[in-house]
């Protein structure tokens, strides 16, 4: 389990244990069925689950957009103006894999 993970179950005993959970709406019921992707971490999932209710979107999926914009202006721009561009992507990009890495790198 991630640090995130355990940070959150402690949080939750504990809340547990003071009786913060008890009286709450829907309490004994079951949990309403939810499409589960196994390949994304639950935390992950949470996280992403709160950003969509909030309208957010992640700057790595933000940048992949403008890359593949920036990638068809360069295919037809010519001499100086597709220089810029290229220089525009490499920035992007290197901006792009900075934020990916910084995902990958809070697991």
């Amino acid at each position: 389990m991630s640090f995130l993970g355990r940070m959150a179950e402690r949080m939750l005993q504990r809340r547990a244990d003071e009786g913060g959970l008890e009286g709450l709406a829907g309490e004994g019921k079951p949990l309403p069925a939810q499409q589960v992707d196994p390949f994304v971490d639950p935390v992950d999932a949470a996280g992403y689950k709160m950003m969509a209710k909030a309208g957010a979107v992640p700057e790595e999926v933000t940048l992949t957009r403008e890359v593949s914009e920036l990638w068809r202006q360069v295919r037809v721009a010519e001499g100086e103006e597709k220089r810029r561009l290229q220089l525009r992507l490499a920035e992007l990009d290197m901006r792009r894999n900075m934020a990916r890495e910084a995902r990958v790198r809070l697991r």
